[in-house]
């Protein structure tokens, strides 16, 4: 160490400066200079004094520093110049000066911390290291260095009234922070610290230990993420406290990386148990893949830490963070969403949120004192207990109910509550009936309404039903045994009636007598619409409310069976069909046919006498039986009124529709064939009017049936192509609108007749129906398309199409269509998730009630289900809610419209599609300004000659290898 002097009398001053002149002026070019600081004085009280703000640092000096040292007690400043300890040093200095200002010695010790918190930053943290080097004097010999695994610590000696100025060797340019003790106030500090770091250590070593075990016990997937959690929290507060050094030796850059993988592990425990405790995988699988990817990423910092801690910890406490953040939006929406977990888990994320921010201020220096960073240790252990007990409080939840450990008496209450039902019981000594819970506010009535006597119960039930159940109640109290089975309908508030089904049986007193009667009250109300709504589809029409076929050739068939028994009963059945009614519905929709339907209804029931009937047979043919007139010319007069009837015009859209109709008739005559064959000639009849262009009356005549045999001949025909698989099927493209990629085909049935060449499907999907070959039929192209979506799967890999095949309302309303359709799917090995079953409005309102039920089993296939020419039907919005279907197909008298209000109805229709996740194929496309307009409005599909005519499926393959290259190699 070298000295130099500058005098500070006034005499010879001029002198000393011009003679050292010289050597100032290279100091000043060539050594660094500190400026003038004051010496900080202490006195015998002062016990701590934080040196931080009062040090100068000077970073990247050299190896030789020079500075000025505070004026001493003589008012002269020197200059010192300190040398650095290696050469390999980068010249990193901290200067500071005391001033003893006692009348005696002080000792004092002088501290650095290697790791702070407060200040360390959060992104490229300062993870601490060893700070000073070496501290030299400016008087007497360098100071000596204190053991201390976790600061660097120099005693030192400030004789009465000495200014000394200290030049300390860094070992990095920071210098978080530098304290000056008293010995013996520095040990009780440490010794402070030393025991609520130990009560804080053995608290996270017990929980972490309470916790394994617990999952070695009960084995939860909860409970192994907390315990993950609270060991990475031991082991960062291993760590933050010093423990870890008494376990094994660690270097002060080993510490580092110790720390940087103990925040790792921390913010990796933490997504684990954010994603286990809430079972997000639950919600939706893509939180399960996101936060695989988040841990994946996190553990890769294990491998970052040992090369750059700062990297790993700063990305590990972003992902603290952000996990603090995720967790807080899913915590909110589940606990709104009534999820137990996310409930019991709001204060433990409350105290996170808490801490987070906490440590925020902390690394970002807005919060700075000594006791923060123990704190925010003791935090995280505290967050650690909350969790814990939240944990064991949902893992041992009802775990007696899951060990069976309660008595059969618990078992009978579990099951009455889990099953909904209502307690009844009534007194019968008292005469009062209590219900638990009770029926009045399930009824809408003030609470205790339906507390009391018996009698009380009688105004609130149906007329048609309060004889029957006060009789029910007096038989069981006459024979005192059985079992009450009653049900009733009872009046709510809002003036309906509610079924009610009571199941109870008495209790008997010591005398015999029937003390009381105890059993539940189950709400069928939604059991018995359903089956009331089943028996009406099964036997009535459900758009015009008409008998259906079934039920009109069974009232027939009952009227022909009392024909013969005299002269009174002589019925005329009539066949009447709508001409261009198929035209009607294309042109104007489906909801003006549907109209126009129950117009005509209401027309012919006017006509009708009691003893009459009427019925829907088909789409656009209603059947009669005329019982009321038996005269020829009265039948003939009553055939041309319903004709007459038909024809006055109707109004629909401020439009006038005028409809004609082709009408057979054929009388009874003894000993004719049963119901079936009379509606047969009828309808022969029908055929022969309408081939004669219709708006006619046709009488039968026997010579008919020779007409007849050309239409069993195509029954018989088609019954053996059927069988030996001679009908095939065409594929017309649907194109996704937004690329014009090939999205799928829609599969149409095709037949080549050997003789008769192609016939149109409209000849022959009648007579199929007629004939009961529509199940098979139906099959038939299902399987056929499965078939050959199989041979294309071969031939092009991961082919990314769907196939869809229509489906009739006798295969809908077939009990097997379920089981024929799993079959099909096994014998094929088809995925179900590319088979489209297409379905018409008028198909599912045959039979709303069967339809809901048989489409709900086909949904747990995997199949899709559209809803074909939607948009047109009155009541199509009910449909999106009722039935399962994921796809809706708008028609295209819909999408062809040339109205002014035609985008605004199809940009509603596909908003709302897909806002109920639908998608949507457009039919009937047109031109390609069309298409574009459609895929604007977010139409996902469309199907039209103007994507391409239906073809074989060769022609569709080769489309297909067209479009997707991938070919599988053999």
């Amino acid at each position: 160490m070298r000295y130099i002097s500058l005098a500070s009398r006034p005499v010879g001053r001029l002198v000393a400066a011009a003679r050292f002149f010289p050597l100032m002026l290279v100091c000043v070019l060539f050594a660094a200079q500190a400026h003038a600081f004051e010496p900080v004085k202490i006195s015998r009280d002062d016990t701590a004094l934080d040196l931080t703000a009062t040090t100068d640092i000077h970073a990247n000096q050299g190896e030789a520093f020079q500075v000025s040292t505070a004026p001493g007690p003589d008012g002269i400043r020197r200059r010192i110049e300190v040398r650095a300890s290696s050469p390999a040093h980068q010249g990193d200095w901290a200067v500071f000066a005391l001033a003893n200002v006692s009348e005696e010695q002080l000792e004092r010790v002088i501290v650095a911390p290697h790791f702070r918190l407060v200040n360390s930053k959060l992104f490229w943290p300062d993870l601490g290291s060893q700070r000073i080097i070496a501290i030299t004097p400016s008087e007497g010999f360098a100071l000596d260095r204190q053991p201390s695994p976790d600061a660097d610590v120099f005693r030192i000696t400030l004789n009465p009234g000495a200014v000394i100025t200290f030049v300390a060797e860094l070992s990095t340019p920071q210098l978080p922070q530098i304290y000056l003790w008293e010995p013996e106030a520095y040990k009780d500090t440490i010794n402070a610290f030393t025991l609520y770091r130990g009560i804080v250590l053995g608290i996270a070593g017990l929980l972490a230990v309470l916790l394994t075990i617990l999952f070695v016990v009960k084995g939860t997937s909860v409970l192994p993420a907390s315990a993950a959690l609270s060991w990475a929290v031991l082991a960062y507060i291993c760590v933050d406290f010093g423990f870890l050094e008494k376990l094994i030796t660690v270097t002060s850059s080993d510490e580092r990386i110790w720390r940087a993988g103990a925040e790792v592990a921390l913010a990796s425990s933490f997504v684990v148990f954010l994603f286990t405790y809430l079972n997000l995988n639950r919600w939706h699988a893509h939180l399960g893949y996101a936060t695989f990817a988040w841990i994946i990423g996190l553990g890769a910092l294990f491998g970052v830490a040992i090369y750059d801690p700062s990297i790993a910890s700063g990305i590990a406490r972003l992902s603290f963070a952000l996990t603090a953040t995720a967790g807080l939006v899913l915590i909110i929406y589940l606990g709104f969403n009534r999820y137990d977990r996310a409930i019991l888990l709001v204060p433990s994320w409350a105290l996170i949120l808490v801490w987070l921010f906490g440590s925020w201020l902390t690394v970002t220096g807005q919060l700075d004192n000594d006791i923060v960073q123990p704190a925010l240790g003791g935090g995280l252990v505290l967050i650690v207990l909350l969790i814990g007990f939240t944990v064991i409080q949902h893992a041992f939840a009802g775990s007696a109910y899951q060990q069976g450990l309660f008595s059969d008496l618990e078992r009978q209450s579990l099951a009455l509550t889990g099953s909904g039902d209502t307690v009844w019981d009534w007194d019968v000594t008292r005469d009062r009936i209590v219900t638990t819970p009770d029926v009045s506010v399930k009824l809408g009535l003030n609470p205790g309404t339906m507390h009391g006597a018996a009698r009380n119960w009688i105004p609130r039930l149906h007329p048609d039903d309060r004889d029957r159940f006060k009789a029910t109640l007096d038989v069981l109290l006459d024979h005192r045994k059985g079992r009450l089975n009653h049900e009733f309908r009872i009046r709510a508030e809002d003036g309906h009636f509610h079924w009610l089904q009571i199941r109870a049986r008495p209790v008997l007193g010591s005398n015999g007598e029937i003390i009381r009667c105890v059993g539940t009250i189950t709400d069928i109300t939604e059991q018995k619409n359903s089956v009331e709504r089943l028996l009406q589809d099964a036997l009535s029409d459900n758009l015009t409310g008409l008998p259906n076929r079934q039920v009109f050739l069974d009232r027939l068939q009952s009227v022909l069976n009392l024909a013969p028994e005299g002269e009174t009963v002589r019925p005329t059945v009539m066949a009447i069909d709508i001409d261009r009614y198929k035209l009607v519905n294309d042109t104007l929709g489906i909801a003006a046919g549907d109209n126009i339907l129950i117009a005509l209804t209401r027309r012919l029931r006017r006509l009708l006498k009691p003893q009459d009937t009427l019925a829907r047979l088909s789409g656009d043919e209603f059947g009669l039986i005329l019982v009321s007139e038996r005269d020829p010319q009265r039948v003939a007069d009553f055939a041309e009124a319903v004709n007459k009837a038909i024809m006055v015009p109707i109004n629909f859209a401020n439009r006038e529709i005028v409809l004609t109709a082709s009408i057979g008739l054929v009388s009874w005559i003894d000993q004719q064939e049963n119901a079936a064959g009379l509606l047969s000639d009828a309808e022969l009849a029908m055929y022969r009017a309408k081939r004669a262009g219709g708006n006619r009356v046709e009488p039968f005549r026997p010579a008919f049936r020779t007409s007849g045999t050309d239409r069993l001949q195509m029954e018989s025909d088609l019954r053996r192509a059927i069988e030996r698989k001679e009908l095939s099927l065409a594929y017309q493209p649907i194109i996704k609108l937004d690329n014009g990629d090939l999205a799928g085909f829609e599969a149409l049935m095709r037949w080549e007749h050997p003789k008769r060449g192609s016939i149109p499907p409209s000849e022959f999907i009648p007579i199929a129906e007629a004939s009961g070959l529509i199940e098979p039929l139906g099959m038939f192209a299902l399987e056929r398309a499965a078939t050959d979506l199989m041979d294309w799967q071969h031939a092009i890999d991961k082919l990314p199409i769907f196939i869809s095949v229509n489906i009739s309302s006798a295969q809908l309303l077939n009990n097997e269509l379920y089981n024929d359709v799993r079959s099909m799917l096994q014998r094929t090995r088809c995925n179900p998730k590319q088979l489209k079953l297409e379905l018409t409005e008028s198909i599912v309102m045959e039979n709303p009630e069967q339809a809901r039920l048989v489409l709900a089993k086909l949904k747990e296939t995997g199949l899709s289900l559209a809803l074909d020419d939607f948009g047109t039907g009155y009541s199509s919005l009910a449909y999106l809610t009722r039935f399962p279907f994921d796809t809706i197909k708008l028609d295209k008298a819909l999408v062809a419209n040339t109205s002014d209000k035609r985008n605004v109805l199809l940009r509603s229709i596909i908003a709302m599609a897909r806002a109920l996740e639908m998608q949507v194929v457009a039919e009937g496309i047109e031109t390609p300004e069309d298409a574009a307009e459609l895929a604007r409005m977010n139409c996902h599909y469309g199907q039209s000659f103007l994507f391409g005519t239906p073809d074989t499926p060769d022609a569709a393959l080769r489309l297909l290898k067209e479009r997707y290259q991938v070919v599988k190699r053999a």
